[in-house]
């Protein structure tokens, strides 16, 4: 069993009791690590994928009763202050942090008839420039506080493929599958491992029944994903035993036929 005891683990975008965030954060916890989550609810509003705001209160008790520490936070993350107040709270709350799970996202489906600057620029704002500036607070910090260079961890959640609908979202996650290599040289010296997860479609409570009809038949397995699935992968990415992987790009996807 993958031991994280002693670690502290932030994982961003946590809101949903089925999203791919929460499972992450449950399955870190159940592995030995602290965990300190993210949140935002008005993307989840807007999204139309519903929210409970109570939820992040009943996850963080949720991960207590498991015997670890917990805390969270809502931000923004596309402001340029969130990263330090991120990083800020976690120090107060648990501790300083050794492993990152880039979860957030924000999403909002577009072609190239409706796709432009304004929306692009709010996917990249979160995808890319908060993701990235998070990720450059946590290697600083982590630097200071691990002078002897080992065991950090950046897990970044990405997405592919030939969406047409889609344009935005897929272009800003492929910006995190092309900055993943060069960031892990940059961060190998200090410790600290930088690799992709690539879920595949996963079934987190926004996949109805024709689109599940549709997508059942590409996956060889004959199941569609679930949260779970990428939650172990990103446990043993945190873990020591998967110190020399770095600059990858691992598809948790079942196999999964759709390009």
């Amino acid at each position: 069993m993958t031991n994280l005891k002693s670690k502290i683990a932030i994982v961003t975008g946590a809101s949903r009791s089925k999203g791919i965030g929460a499972t992450i954060c449950r399955s870190l916890a159940n592995a030995g690590a602290d965990v300190f989550f993210t949140h935002w609810s008005p993307f989840h509003e807007f999204s139309g994928n519903g929210l409970d705001q109570e939820f992040p209160n009943m996850l963080c008790e949720e991960l207590r009763s498991i015997g670890v520490k917990s805390a969270h936070i809502e931000v923004d993350l596309s402001k340029s202050e969130s990263p330090s107040l991120i990083m800020d709270r976690v120090v107060e709350t648990l501790g300083t942090p050794s492993i990152l799970v880039n979860n957030a996202t924000y999403e909002s489906p577009v072609d190239f008839r409706t796709l432009n600057k304004e929306i692009l620029d709010k996917h990249y704002s979160v995808n890319n420039s908060g993701t990235l500036m998070l990720s450059l607070e946590f290697a600083k910090r982590y630097e200071k506080s691990f002078p002897e260079g080992k065991d950090g961890r950046i897990i970044n959640m990405v997405s592919k493929g030939p969406d047409s609908n889609n344009l935005a979202y897929i272009g800003t996650k492929g910006m995190m599958i092309a900055i993943t290599e060069p960031l892990s040289v940059g961060l190998a010296p200090i410790g600290i491992t930088v690799n992709c997860v690539d879920p595949g479609p996963t079934d987190s409570g926004w996949i109805n029944d024709e689109l599940r009809q549709q997508l059942l038949p590409l996956f060889p397995s004959g199941r569609i994903g679930v949260p779970e699935d990428a939650a172990r992968l990103i446990t043993f990415l945190a873990s020591d035993e998967s110190g020399w992987i770095t600059g990858q790009t691992l598809k948790s996807e079942g196999g999964f036929l759709g390009r």
